[in-house]
């Protein structure tokens, strides 16, 4: 899983097997590549693979016989201010550095690495392209030019968006929004989140976490001894109550530490919508009981129906919970004190959000107004965590259908770190080789299919299924997700997922021992471990999904040692739109290579149809993906010109802040037209 941060335009690939005539359109894949001072992945000290720039790579299938690759780099105007910092000598007191899967300076805010999923919005016509928007869970959509692969402008102006905490003001806000927005082909509308989490306003005394790094050898090994003789509660409640050390820099340390777990801020959640020209429209989410939605996780991806829109508190951590675990990125010692203390597993249930668009009336105020639009939001509890979910857009009689994908006992957040040990006794370190991965889940994923009262916020009809081997580590999917006509399916009868498989080499005691109480097991723990000694392949999969089952119908078990991933569909060039008349592309991490693997959508058990590959070709950890039937420079209008969205944030910083925009950032912006040159 080592990446390459090289650009290519049109680069030929190797066609292995035979490239299906009626292959058609143009297939876009997104990965983080590592950044400005790694060059690449793996990172030297083992930060996880899903930090880092954005690299958007796609693959043309517009000439008979050849599938030519076009690859860049996301490079939004803080990729601009990270360069300038690592680079330049006078900047560099401003750089950023990694903290988990973010990356954090403490005096500009947190980059917007626009490295996890793409939003298709069809525009419905023959003759205007449809559009293209690359996201980021920490930060604000930005638009494509599906030609040359820029980035354009981003959704909505700095001002229009409010920031996880207000204070200190970054010029790089603190924003958390969703990977997986929803755009609505038959209304034209898209649809995403902007929303805080009342975690601690932790920022306001971080520069006393930089003296952390200065703690003595001799109090890191008492502070393991202690960590290992009692439980975090425990430590909590001795952290809290003032107990251990008066003086000096270890003071500090529990000062730090008190910040970390107690301090709050407002919990807040806004609904967006924009129609793809104007301003954003913004909704207060409530509940019944006039108190905010409160978001304990992450929103990593929402849903649109005909008449609702559907909200998750996914099993998934980003933004300023990422600094608390991570604070000196240099410090190993620390980061595993702190993981150790402060760690905990992914909630057991996952908290639904449904709110009636309906009551969606226009209506907006700029964030810093006492008037706010408001909306209801019916909440519901459904057992096991999940990441991702997808539902039908038809809701007969108020009746929402959710597929969802639950991942029990795992933290994609977390990765293997240089000091994990093995989860087999004697717990001999883990192998270097699989350093920055994510460690295995610690029970089998299962994928559901849940009917939802809309109206009552009942669930009124659920499945739930697993089936070992398939299912082990199920997140990334593919569907038919546009007919002919750009608009999408009313319902979904066929989805095609993913899994990662079991792996030995990434089964870590720490997340061991973090899910090993875990509720809803399915796989005992020792059936666990013995099923990773004998290794589960990574499978390709499509689940059938009618109204009184569910059911693995097809499917594909990659080789030993080769992993799949971000899969696509793309559909056949011809008239006919059932849910598997096409091709599923996905990635394919191979022993030799990066390669793309292309599927017959009806039959996957017969394997790869053919397989694409380059020497000069080396992607990183691949996440989600796109389809467009055509590509050309972008034909719209709207356009969030850079120096004039960040001059207000800029105004109030140090002069050295003030030339760094002027003199590394603007210049990359000619004209304020949001190309870039």
């Amino acid at each position: 899983m080592t990446a390459n941060r090289c650009e290519h335009t049109e680069l030929n690939l190797e066609i292995e097997g035979q490239l299906p005539e009626d292959l058609q359109g143009h297939f876009f894949m997104v990965a983080p590549v590592g950044t400005v001072d790694s060059g690449g992945t793996p990172f030297p000290d083992g930060d996880s693979l899903l930090n880092g720039d954005g690299m958007i790579y796609r693959l043309d299938f517009d000439c008979p016989g050849e599938a030519k690759i076009t690859t860049r780099l996301a490079k939004p105007p803080d990729y601009y201010a990270d360069k300038a910092t690592f680079l330049k000598s006078q900047y560099q007191k401003y750089r950023f550095r990694n903290h988990g899967i973010v990356r954090f300076s403490y005096a500009l805010g947190f980059r917007n690495e626009l490295n996890t999923a793409f939003l298709v919005m069809p525009s419905g016509k023959e003759d205007v392209l449809d559009r293209l928007l690359v996201t980021y869970d920490g930060g604000r959509p930005y638009e494509l030019d599906t030609e040359t692969l820029e980035v354009v402008t981003p959704v909505g102006w700095n001002q229009e968006w409010r920031a996880e905490m207000n204070k200190p003001q970054f010029p790089f806000k603190t924003i958390l929004s969703t990977a997986h927005p929803a755009f609505d082909s038959n209304t034209g509308e898209m649809f995403t989140v902007n929303y805080g989490r009342a975690i601690m306003n932790l920022l306001k005394r971080l520069p006393f976490a930089i003296e952390l790094d200065e703690l003595p050898k001799d109090i890191y090994q008492l502070m393991r001894a202690i960590i290992g003789f009692s439980n975090a509660n425990m430590l909590r409640n001795i952290f809290q109550l003032n107990i251990m050390w008066a003086k000096g820099i270890l003071q500090q340390a529990i000062n730090v530490i008190k910040y970390l777990l107690g301090e709050d801020i407002e919990n807040f959640v806004y609904l967006l919508r924009w129609d793809g020209t104007g301003n954003l429209e913004r909704w207060k989410l409530r509940l019944p009981d006039g108190s905010p939605v409160k978001i304990e996780q992450t929103i990593h991806q929402i849903g649109v129906s005909k008449d609702y829109v559907i909200l998750m508190d996914t099993a998934f951590i980003v933004g300023l919970e990422q600094l608390i675990n991570n604070p000196i990125p240099e410090n190993k010692q620390l980061e595993e004190l702190i993981r150790n203390l402060l760690e905990s597993p992914n909630r057991p249930d996952s908290y639904i959000y449904i709110v009636r668009r309906r009551e969606l009336i226009s209506g907006q105020y700029p964030i810093d107004s006492d008037k706010e639009v408001t909306v209801i939001a019916k909440k519901l509890i459904i057992p096991l965590p999940a990441a991702h979910f997808l539902v039908d857009y038809e809701n007969p009689d108020g009746k929402i259908t959710l597929h969802v994908a639950h991942i029990a006992s795992w933290d994609v957040a977390e990765w293997i770190r240089k000091y994990d040990l093995s989860a087999y006794p004697p717990y001999h370190p883990i192998a270097k080789r699989v350093y920055s991965m994510e460690p295995n889940e610690m029970d089998i994923s299962r994928l559901g299919r849940y009917v939802i009262d809309g109206n009552r916020g009942e669930v009124i009809q659920s499945n739930v299924i697993y089936s070992s081997p398939y299912t082990w580590g199920t997140g990334l999917y593919a569907y038919r997700d546009r007919l002919s006509s750009g608009r999408q399916p009313k319902r979904l009868d066929d989805i095609y997922w993913i899994s990662f498989g079991l792996w030995q080499e990434t089964m870590t005691k720490f997340l061991y021992d973090l899910y090993k109480d875990a509720p809803y097991r399915a796989v005992p723990l020792e059936d666990l471990l013995n099923l990773a000694k004998q290794g589960v392949p990574s499978s390709l999969f499509r689940l059938h999904t009618p109204d009184d089952s569910l059911k693995i119908a097809d499917s594909y078990q990659f080789p030993r040692g080769y992993i799949g991933g971000s899969p696509q569909f793309i559909p056949r060039h011809t008239s006919e739109e059932n849910s598997t008349e096409g091709y599923i592309i996905c990635s394919v991490f191979t022993p030799r290579s990066s390669e793309f693997w292309i599927f017959d959508g009806g039959d996957l058990a017969k394997g790869p149809l053919t397989k694409l590959r380059h020497q000069d070709l080396n992607f990183g950890y691949s996440l989600h993906t796109a389809w467009l039937p055509t590509i050309g420079r972008r034909q719209v209008s709207y356009n969030i010109p850079v120096k004039s969205d960040f001059q207000q944030l800029v105004k109030d910083s140090s002069p050295d802040i003030q030339k760094l925009f002027e003199d590394e950032i603007y210049p990359f912006f000619p004209s304020d037209n949001g190309h870039l040159v």
